[in-house]
């Protein structure tokens, strides 16, 4: 599924027209230039919950050495926060059938 059938898919169930329906998925997710709300709050720190579907999270990932592959130098990889999602107990449920 893209994004132009999430869209469809959710004017569908809600009764939205198409144009509204890609304004609240544009709103959620964001477009190129501008996050949405979801990468917003997590640059902030926040974390966001969405019980029986999941969480959304920023963990920090430590500093690491790794070697280039095409030379086989070492490289500092620096440390930097990642996002990461954690699904619900009823979502991994409804996925496992």
């Amino acid at each position: 599924m893209n994004k132009r059938d999430l869209v469809r898919e959710l004017a569908a169930r809600t009764g939205l027209r198409l144009a509204q329906a890609q304004m609240v998925v544009e709103a959620l997710f964001g477009v190129q230039d501008e996050p949405g709300i979801i990468a917003s709050a997590l640059r902030s720190g926040q974390r966001i919950s969405l019980p029986g579907f999941g969480v959304f999270e920023v963990r920090p990932r430590k500093p690491r050495k790794a070697r280039n592959p095409r030379t086989g130098e070492p490289v500092d990889i620096p440390s930097r926060r990642v996002p990461r999602f954690k699904a619900g107990r009823h979502l991994k449920e409804f996925v496992a059938g």
